[in-house]
């Protein structure tokens, strides 16, 4: 597995970022069953640039806590049962044969207000954000009510899988 992670945001929030993430995502990737070893692109920043992409890439001019960009479009979520690695070239890294899952966005000012907001550590809030994005990049959904269930119940797995539950 491969974490592309960047940092840029001026706010410390005094945690193994990297560490947590690479957990997280681990056990994510073991809750939906994924068969491959994947890429996954993470960029923690600030409140100004987390709303410029919000608003460049989904049309909403405001701040938010977290953004996913999946690579990959899912039939049924977290089913990987359409990839053929010999067959899908651009789904995979060539250099090192991973699947390319796609890009998290999470911003810093964000995990600490949650955190706050919700009686939680910052810890927690930072992990449970790249849980439910991972679970985004898989082809989850929170749209509709059966699949807003369906996601919760796999980010509480997630949760309890890395032992950081409320």
């Amino acid at each position: 597995m491969t974490i592309i992670f960047e940092n840029e945001s001026c706010l410390d929030l005094g945690l193994p970022l990297y560490t947590i993430a690479e957990t997280v995502i681990r056990e994510a990737l073991k809750n939906v069953g994924c068969p491959y070893d994947a890429e996954v692109n993470l960029l923690v920043t600030g409140e100004e640039r987390i709303r410029e992409m919000n608003r460049e890439f989904r049309g909403i001019d405001r701040v938010t806590d977290v953004l996913s960009f999946p690579m990959l479009e899912f039939e049924r979520s977290g089913d990987f049962s359409f990839l053929r690695k010999e067959e899908d070239d651009s789904a995979f890294n060539p250099s090192t044969g991973e699947l390319l899952l796609g890009d998290i966005v999470i911003c810093a000012d964000r995990v600490l207000q949650q955190a706050k907001e919700y009686g939680h550590s910052a810890k927690r809030e930072f992990a449970f954000l790249t849980a439910h994005s991972m679970l985004h990049l898989t082809g989850f959904d929170h749209m509709e009510e059966e699949e807003r269930l369906e996601m919760e119940a796999h980010q509480r797995q997630i949760m309890e899988g890395v032992g950081i539950v409320r």
